[in-house]
């Protein structure tokens, strides 16, 4: 492909392809290079009025759920234990899978910008809960010159000749199912639930305590400035007004999130709380013949400060008996409470951390 005047781009043929809107960086909370390739320093910002606000809602998103694990597999940056137990099961898949099929590997590493995501990857969700099959439709469905015109923004000049094809929303839309077929479908009842639980507590902060309370330090880089400002990212893109637009916030159990928007939709991907519970922490068997399998699994979940929410959801215990477990915990001195805001949150005591070490086996002597 050749540049084209003011930015356009010129496919064979004749085609002349013109960059889309250009979209706030993903979640790395860095800077990025613009579309011209320059850094630029400063802060990016949203203006969000009251009945902006008063209208925005919280949504689920398998697809965005999908991104932020592909976003994972590429970069291999995993957050916590968990993160790296998953990747130890997926990235040798995932790696064999693209040495077989370079197209898509380049295709995945021209999309995948450290600071940029292009935007046919990562449509706007639209609001309502979709299943992960509408979403990625919408992927496939991406016209060739929106391909091209995206991931001309996303390099910051046009894209090298092998990614010069018509079959790339397709190739993106083939990548997305199989990682959501193999790698996150098997785990999505409980990521959602997780995710709906940092929905339930987010809402309900908001109604305590206000917006402020609710946005900021969603996600790195994001706060409340005051009249009307809310501040995205810490790098100088301009100022975006969302009167008469639709602000979504969508939760993800992976990465560190990002912004996005079309047709009238803004959405912030944040990541949830309660994402770093470990799914696979099972409680001994010895633990769970003493307290209970229900409680046990509370107490050893613990380990790290959650609320009742959040339990409800990393357990699948409905709220009565989680809060029921807490109190007999509570009452037998082996777990704390404390509050952080408006929240409540539980985590252990020395005789609770204790207790759980007790009933752990011993690790093998060659054990690191």
């Amino acid at each position: 492909m050749t540049s084209g005047p003011r930015g356009a781009v010129r496919a064979a043929g004749g085609r002349r392809l013109r960059p889309a809107p250009r979209r706030e960086p993903p979640g790395d909370g860095h800077a990025g290079p613009a579309a011209d390739g320059e850094r630029r320093d400063g802060m990016g910002w949203w203006r969000v009025n009251a009945d902006t606000l008063a209208g925005s809602r919280f949504v689920t998103s398998p697809l965005a759920e999908v991104t932020a694990c592909l976003i994972l597999l590429q970069k291999v940056a995993p957050a916590n234990a968990a993160e790296r137990r998953w990747l130890a099961a997926h990235l040798p898949a995932h790696r064999a899978e693209l040495a077989a099929d370079p197209p898509a590997a380049l295709l995945l590493r021209a999309a995948l910008r450290p600071r940029w995501i292009a935007d046919f990857l990562i449509p706007t969700p639209t609001g309502e809960e979709e299943t992960f099959e509408a979403e990625v439709a919408r992927v496939r469905r991406s016209p060739p010159e929106q391909v091209q015109a995206d991931l001309a923004v996303a390099l910051g000049g046009p894209p090298p000749a092998p990614l010069c094809r018509d079959d790339l929303a397709e190739r993106a839309a083939a990548l997305l199912e199989r990682v959501w077929r193999e790698s996150v479908r098997p785990y999505w009842p409980r990521r959602r639930r997780i995710l709906q639980a940092d929905i339930v507590a987010r809402s309900g902060r908001a109604g305590r305590a206000g917006w402020v309370a609710a946005l900021d330090g969603m996600r790195p880089g994001m706060r409340w400035l005051g009249e009307g400002r809310l501040q995205i990212n810490a790098y100088d893109y301009p100022p975006r007004d969302l009167a008469g637009a639709r602000l979504l916030f969508v939760p993800v159990t992976a990465g560190r999130g990002w912004v996005s928007s079309r047709d009238g939709r803004f959405a912030v991907m944040y990541p949830c709380a309660g994402a770093l519970a470990d799914p696979d922490r099972p409680a001994p068997a010895a633990l769970g013949r003493l307290l209970g399998p229900g409680r046990a699994a509370v107490l050893v979940l613990l380990a790290d400060p959650l609320s009742t929410t959040h339990l409800v959801a990393l357990t699948g215990q409905g709220l009565g008996s989680v809060g029921r477990h807490l109190k007999v915990l509570l009452d037998a001195g082996l777990v704390h409470r404390r509050r952080a805001g408006r929240s409540v949150l539980y985590y252990r005591t020395a005789a609770g951390d204790a207790l759980v070490r007790a009933q752990r086996p011993d690790p093998p002597a060659d054990a690191p």
